[in-house]
Parts: C-alpha cells; sequence; structure tokens
C-alpha cells in the first residue's frame, strides 16, 4: 500500500470515477444549445428562469424544482454538491437521477428576483410541471418535500430540452435491479434515520412513504423476473432451520 501511494502520490485527490463521470455527463448536458422561440441558441444551464424535472432509470419523475438563478446553478447544486438540503436530506439520492428535463424562461432572461410577473409565471410553471410529473408517476408522488407555491395563474409549458446524464458504462454499473434495490434501501434507511431525529414536517414523512413504495415495486418486480413463489426452495422433511 506505502509503494502503490509512492507511485501515485496524487491518488487521493482523484474523485471515484462515477462522482467524475457524473461531473462531466452534467456539464455535457448543460452546455447543449437550446433553440428557443427568439431563435438564439444559448446553451441551456445559462438560462436564469426555469423548472427542472430529474427522471429515474426507469423513466419515473422523481423531483421537479425551480430557479431563477440560472439553471446550471441549481442543477448543479443539487447533483453535486452535498450541502444541497434534498441531498443533505436523503430525499435525492444523486445517483438515481438518469435524465433531466428542463423548461427555460428566456422571456425573463433579464428580469431581476423582484420581478412579479417573472415569479408568478415561474410559480404557475413548477405547479403545471409538478401536476404532470404526479399523474405520469406509477405512484402518483414524487420525491419533492414541499409542494409548489400556491397561486391562480395557469400557463402552458414552453419548449423543454430532455437528455440522459448517465454515460453507458456507469449505466452498466447501476441499472442492475439489485445495485439499485440496494442504493434505495441505503437512502431510505438514511432518510428514515433523519426523521427519527430530527422535527420533521409531514412532507418528508411523505416522501419516506414514496420511497418506501418504490423499494417495494421494485423489489417486487425483481423478485417476479427470478421466478416468484416457484424460485423459493423447499425446506427437506426434517432439515433443521
Amino acid at each position: 500500500m506505502t509503494e502503490l501511494f509512492r507511485r501515485h502520490p496524487d491518488a487521493v485527490n482523484i474523485p471515484p470515477f462515477e462522482t467524475e463521470d457524473l461531473r462531466q455527463n452534467l456539464s455535457r448536458f448543460l452546455d447543449c444549445p437550446f433553440d428557443d422561440p427568439a431563435g438564439t441558441r444559448p446553451f441551456v444551464g445559462n438560462y436564469k428562469w426555469g423548472v427542472y424535472a430529474f427522471f429515474d432509470y426507469d423513466g419515473e419523475p422523481i423531483y421537479v424544482g425551480q430557479t431563477n438563478e440560472r439553471l446550471r446553478t441549481r442543477i448543479r447544486r443539487h447533483l453535486t454538491n452535498q450541502r444541497t438540503d434534498a441531498v443533505a436530506m436523503s430525499v435525492l439520492d444523486p445517483f438515481e437521477v438518469f435524465e433531466i428535463e428542463v423548461w427555460p424562461l428566456p422571456q425573463f432572461q433579464d428580469s431581476n428576483r423582484a420581478d412579479l410577473a417573472a415569479r408568478q409565471h415561474l410559480d404557475a410553471l413548477e405547479r403545471l410541471i409538478t401536476e404532470r410529473a404526479v399523474q405520469g408517476s406509477q405512484f402518483k408522488a414524487i420525491l419533492n418535500e414541499k409542494d409548489p407555491p400556491p397561486g391562480d395563474l395557469a400557463v402552458e409549458a414552453p419548449p423543454s430540452f430532455r437528455a440522459r446524464i448517465v454515460s453507458d458504462r456507469v449505466f452498466e454499473l447501476r441499472s442492475h435491479p439489485d445495485f439499485r434495490i440496494a442504493r434505495r434501501a441505503l437512502i431510505l434507511s438514511r432518510l428514515a434515520q433523519v426523521i427519527s431525529e430530527r422535527k420533521v414536517q409531514g412532507g418528508l414523512r411523505r416522501v419516506l412513504l414514496t420511497q418506501a413504495k418504490r423499494l417495494q415495486w421494485l423489489s417486487a418486480r425483481r423478485y417476479e423476473a427470478l421466478g416468484g413463489a416457484a424460485s423459493v426452495a423447499v425446506e427437506a422433511e426434517g432439515e433443521e432451520v
């Protein structure tokens, strides 16, 4: 071991492969040109106002959010910064995110955060995308701890951009159902521990329930795929247990 670090003095400073892979693919996603109605092609991540959604390896919507500080900043904070509330509280597992979809709002690119019309439009769009995500989920729930801000304004969804942020190599590592079951059980356990140690609101308990349903569904699908009841060994007569 001493010889290993002698030959590779910088080894301890090299991030894990999957972490670096996530960063690279996330950067590639955020630097994709986007054809907005204005006819320009700015990078997706450079839009200041917009809504985003994360999807897992089954195409299941798992999280919806909004930003008025740039999509690049907010999405990176979720997926590469362990200090965000959603990650720190084990609400969101970055390693479960397979695809991202964003709905930029180019008409508010020059608006500041105090712009009431822009904020109301952003809130309305988040409500719309959240409603669609919940309706499209087989669990009729996503992992957001809080509901979108209330309001009466109704808007139409603008053009969006969706792409995967997982390389083929990482897909091979993470897509196996047993790996996903283990990872989901780990996050569920961490979330349950957070809840047991703190005074939390009902939203976090809702996330716990949703994660438990997602784990049960994934485990049941794996069990049935391997034969279900027929795969269970029969105890021999007289066998000690």
